[in-house]
């Protein structure tokens, strides 16, 4: 398996695209939990023409839970029965031919079937109608999610995590392994043999540590993957306003 290239350009995906935008959201209340992977058992896991990006020569998966408001298409309203709703995603991080570092997602769910559905057919990712819940203690900040995946399968899946965000917010410096996790622009799809990429525009995320108090799932399980013993790294954000670009053939 090729290494991550000793120099990739990290900074480049961060900057707003001169295309037109296709939707807007806002991604709030997020919580990064991630644990190292061997390198091999997830590159054997991506489509071709994906290389594994690695930090110093470590892979790592996350499981990142968060809450979506104001979903919406470009020049439309936001509809809050459609446009507000909670999303978990099980993801790990790649490049394309050295560049480019993005997003491989193993699994999406959402509480939102016209989302789920949408996202499958035009986006193709893999999404999954949840039922899903967050609750945050304003007082002490502790968040708690839950989720169980309704369809498709793989089933059973579900998830019941607690964190308290500790410290002060502040953002990744470029070449920090904080910066490698959060900070990814691009997302990466595949269907029909073929690679897509889609872009995504926010302000650099005001990361938290965050101490994770409770860890009850199996959506890495239910994506394949086992979750090793150790306790995750874990961060927290408050949130972000987000510009989305359109999805793009690569191959």
């Amino acid at each position: 398996m090729p290494d991550t290239p000793t120099v990739i350009d990290r900074v480049a995906p961060a900057r707003r695209p001169e295309r037109r935008v296709v939707m807007h959201q806002s991604w709030r209340q997020l919580l990064f939990l991630h644990w190292e992977f061997p390198a091999p058992a997830l590159q054997a896991r991506l489509p071709a023409g994906l290389e594994l990006d690695t930090f110093e020569g470590r892979a790592f998966v996350g499981l990142v839970p968060f809450t979506m408001l104001g979903v919406r298409p470009a020049g439309l309203p936001a509809f809050r029965p459609l446009s507000d709703f909670h999303e978990t995603n099980v993801r790990t991080y790649v490049h394309f031919e050295g560049r480019d570092p993005g997003v491989w997602f193993f699994s999406l769910d959402a509480a939102n079937s016209l989302a789920v559905l949408t996202a499958r057919a035009w986006f193709h990712l893999p999404y999954h109608r949840a039922r899903m819940r967050l609750d945050r203690d304003p007082a002490t900040g502790t968040t708690r999610y839950q989720g169980r995946r309704l369809w498709p399968g793989p089933l059973p899946a579900r998830y019941a995590l607690e964190a308290a965000p500790r410290g002060h917010a502040a953002t990744a410096a470029v070449g920090t392994l904080e910066h490698f996790l959060a900070e990814r622009y691009l997302l990466y799809a595949a269907h029909r043999d073929r690679l897509y990429r889609e872009q995504v525009h926010h302000r650099p995320y005001p990361l938290q540590p965050a101490d994770s108090l409770a860890i009850d799932e199996n959506l890495l399980a239910a994506a394949g993957l086992t979750r090793p013993e150790h306790p995750p790294l874990a961060h927290y954000a408050v949130g972000v306003d987000v510009e989305v670009f359109p999805l793009e053939a690569i191959r």
